[in-house]
């Protein structure tokens, strides 16, 4: 039983807490509350009431006996139980996370579970970002381990969830490289018959993510309506050490799931790709490959192009044609600036790319808007002048 009284000190106040600890060794507490005698009873009465419950949680836990681990083998611990009720993408992830960023650091530290500080998640960022790690994956390294412990308060492995106190790293603004239109038409020259050519395209023209553009199939594309539905994804994720490739008959969100109208230019490009997969078909009989019959981006034998294969050949192509370098995801960002310069409203260009909120949009394009800004140059040269006016004028 643990029982408590205020005593008077040296002319403040302390409380005085008695108990028996889990050897049965009777204890007794004190600790000063900081507040003097006169006039402070009643708050250091609290004080103590928060004191007492604080210590019979701690005996409680004790007299359980939860066993104390290593960190990093709690976070594995929570990584396999999750590992069913997550997306496999989600929980490819979070592997990735612990077991080649967050693992390694706290066992070279030695910190245990119920030893972890604030100050312990702390140092372990300002280590990642000294090692050049950027903010947004930090960021993201800071929600799995606030997620895990949460979990660990809800078993009572831990009284606090130390990760809470620490203020979430902020996402740095994002600056997308792009092509212009003259360059966008030099990179079409230069993929024209190669197997990057129906990606390319599809991402220029409608910004599609490289998710989205390997996942089009040819049933989300109606040629009597003039129309394409992207609904169709396929990534690449590591899973217990091993590469999959996952297909999924969703999106990245909600706002992701989009139909758009079907470009003429780029309507004849996937007829010709229709009827050109249909010929390869003939011709390899069963040596084609079946499980993919209505994707659009496959190879000559019918194969599903890998995500990573669009980014690695786009580097080779552009650096036989001698264009600038960009990554794949930045024919994204070229087809949102194309817009943007021709009079296409942010919110018009949320649409058409599938953002899942506007702010999205407006933080990476918003320095792009520039007719906006001419607009309001103008306008302020209209009204004021650093030159002298004449008396007659």
């Amino acid at each position: 039983m643990v029982k408590g009284s205020v005593q008077e000190k040296g002319g403040y106040l302390h409380t005085v807490i008695s108990y028996t600890d889990k050897d049965g060794k009777r204890k007794q507490k004190w600790q000063s509350t900081g507040l003097t005698a006169k006039g402070n009873k009643r708050k250091a009465q609290e004080l103590l009431k928060e004191r007492i419950d604080e210590l019979e949680m701690t005996l409680e836990r004790e007299e359980t006996q939860i066993p104390d681990m290593p960190f990093s083998q709690f976070m594995s611990n929570w990584l396999a139980m999750i590992k069913p009720t997550v997306l496999i993408t989600t929980y490819g992830s979070y592997q990735y996370f612990i077991e080649k960023r967050i693992n390694p650091y706290f066992d070279e530290k030695n910190i245990t579970l119920q030893k972890i500080r604030t100050v312990d998640i702390q140092e372990y960022y300002n280590t990642m970002l000294s090692k050049g790690t950027k903010w947004n994956s930090v960021a993201k390294h800071h929600a799995v381990i606030r997620k895990a412990l949460d979990y660990a308060v809800k078993m009572d492995y831990i009284l606090v969830n130390p990760a809470v106190k620490i203020e979430t790293p902020k996402r740095q603004k994002f600056i997308a490289e792009h092509y212009n239109r003259d360059e966008l038409q030099q990179l079409f020259e230069a993929v024209k018959g190669d197997l990057l050519e129906v990606p390319v395209i599809l991402s220029a023209f409608y910004g599609l993510r490289r998710s989205e553009a390997l996942g089009l199939k040819w049933g989300a594309i109606d040629f009597e309506q003039k129309t394409l539905c992207i609904k169709h994804t396929v990534c690449r994720i590591s899973v217990d050490g091993k590469d999959v490739i996952v297909r999924k008959d969703t999106t990245k969100n909600k706002t992701s799931l989009r139909t758009l109208p079907l470009i003429p230019d780029v309507e004849k490009l996937l007829l010709k790709t229709k009827k050109q997969q249909e010929s390869n078909r003939r011709k390899c009989r069963n040596a084609y490959n079946k499980d993919f019959l209505d994707y659009v981006c496959v190879d000559d034998m019918g194969n599903l192009l890998r995500p990573d294969y669009l980014s690695q050949h786009l580097q080779t192509v552009l650096k036989r044609n001698n264009l600038k370098h960009i990554r794949y995801h930045d024919l994204r960002h070229s087809c949102a600036s194309l817009l943007l310069a021709n009079g296409v409203s942010l919110k018009e260009i949320q649409d058409w790319l599938g953002h899942s909120d506007f702010s999205t949009t407006a933080n990476i394009y918003s320095h792009l808007e520039y007719g906006a800004k001419v607009k309001s140059a103008n306008k302020i040269a209209e009204n004021l002048s650093l030159e002298e006016k004449t008396k007659d004028g």
